[in-house]
């Protein structure tokens, strides 16, 4: 766990009807311009960690890229909070067909592109994948057994990709896309195929999680907690099946319930 991503406080705390010192420890938030081709494209809120695979998710997920070797140069000053990406194909990059915005860690972005570049990039999950109730359960306790770091402070998302035997890759950021994107710059720059994979996540299934979840490919989300009604019509068009409440032996399927069996 890097040590950059939380740091300790004294704080007052109130329990029993009285006051104590302690320390405690809190998650940063770190602020990343993001630069392409030299024009600033967008301010991600984020844990100061794999902030890489964090801006190769995005471009990607944004429709920006396709694949890592689409990218000419890539440098990143911590220091200063900022990452400069060059194209290979600078042409194919028009910063008008975007808006320049700040994308906090709550995930509001008020994009004007919210569908356009979306259908773009999601994609229609593939049926040749199905695990059983008890692997759902199974991976959602993996999960929860590598978030270290919201154990000790409480703060973060954690997301986990899966094939249908175990848990291979975890991320954990203060901003839920930010989590799911740090995985999908990860495959992209190993070069892990994702049409096969599950999606495990800690937080709930919000039509923004569901589009990043068809833009990495996966055909399972699974989740600790609730889906919204936009995110299960997504799904239930997108091919996606959606398990929610995921805590100790018992789950809810909302979309395409085919690929969980008993």
């Amino acid at each position: 766990m890097n040590p950059s991503v939380k740091k300790k406080r004294v704080i007052h705390q109130y329990r029993e009807g009285q006051f104590t010192c302690k320390t405690d420890e809190v998650v940063e938030e770190f602020p990343l311009t993001v630069m392409v081709n030299g024009e600033e494209f967008v301010t991600l809120v984020c844990s100061p960690d794999h902030l890489k695979e964090l801006v190769i998710g995005f471009l990607a997920s944004e429709g920006v890229i396709r694949f890592e070797n689409e990218i000419k140069r890539f440098t990143i000053d911590e220091s200063m909070g900022f990452a400069y990406v060059d194209l290979i194909h600078s042409s194919g990059f028009q910063s008008s067909d975007f808006t320049r915005r700040v994308i906090g860690s709550c995930c509001g972005k008020g994009r004007h592109f919210y569908f356009l570049q979306d259908v773009k990039t999601a994609k229609t999950a593939i049926d040749q994948i199905n695990i059983s109730a008890e692997t759902c359960m199974h991976l959602m306790k993996c999960l929860q057994e590598e978030s270290q770091l919201f154990q000790h402070t409480g703060g973060v998302h954690n997301a986990g990709l899966c094939d249908t035997e175990k848990l291979f890759i975890t991320r954990t950021d203060i901003g839920r896309h930010n989590a799911l994107d740090k995985i999908y710059g990860y495959c992209l720059l190993h070069r892990i195929p994702l049409r096969d994979k599950i999606l495990v996540f800690s937080g709930r299934i919000s039509s923004e999680v569901l589009l990043k979840a068809a833009k990495l490919g996966v055909s399972i989300v699974i989740s600790k907690s609730a889906p919204t009604e936009l995110a299960l019509k997504m799904a239930e068009e997108l091919n996606i099946t959606t398990v929610g409440f995921v805590r100790g032996e018992s789950f809810n399927i909302y979309t395409h319930h085919q690929r969980i069996t008993e």
